[in-house]
């Protein structure tokens, strides 16, 4: 793969799990505008559809059924949602402690070479 990559993308994307990266990727395309773009267009055309319905009125006003779909949508959207983010947060935990350790090897060079320049003088 790639050398020079960061700790944290390794454990965030070589390192997990199937449900790992199916949670990433449903709480990615569910926080997208396409997403939104996807849902608005159904529901409207659901609405459209009971409203001018003149066969069949499979969820007529106030429209129950759609209101289940969105509780169902929502049940299952939030614990995916919660999954990424602490996802994130130990990604995030993992980045900071390399960049820790890369700021305290970057003092101790600083200092090496303070030390070595006030040496010379």
């Amino acid at each position: 793969m790639f050398r020079h990559r960061h700790p944290a993308n390794i454990a965030r994307r070589d390192r997990a799990d199937l449900s790992s990266r199916a949670a990433d990727a449903v709480s990615s395309f569910m926080g997208s505008w396409r997403f939104l773009g996807i849902q608005t267009l159904l529901i409207l055309s659901w609405i459209v559809l009971n409203i001018i319905g003149m066969i069949a009125h499979w969820d007529p006003y106030p429209f129950i059924l759609l209101n289940l779909l969105f509780s169902v949508q929502a049940a299952y959207a939030s614990p995916l949602i919660l999954l990424a983010q602490n996802q994130q947060a130990e990604h995030d935990r993992i980045s900071a402690e390399h960049d820790y350790e890369t700021n305290q090897e970057a003092l101790r060079l600083l200092q090496d070479i303070h030390a070595h320049l006030e040496s010379k003088a």
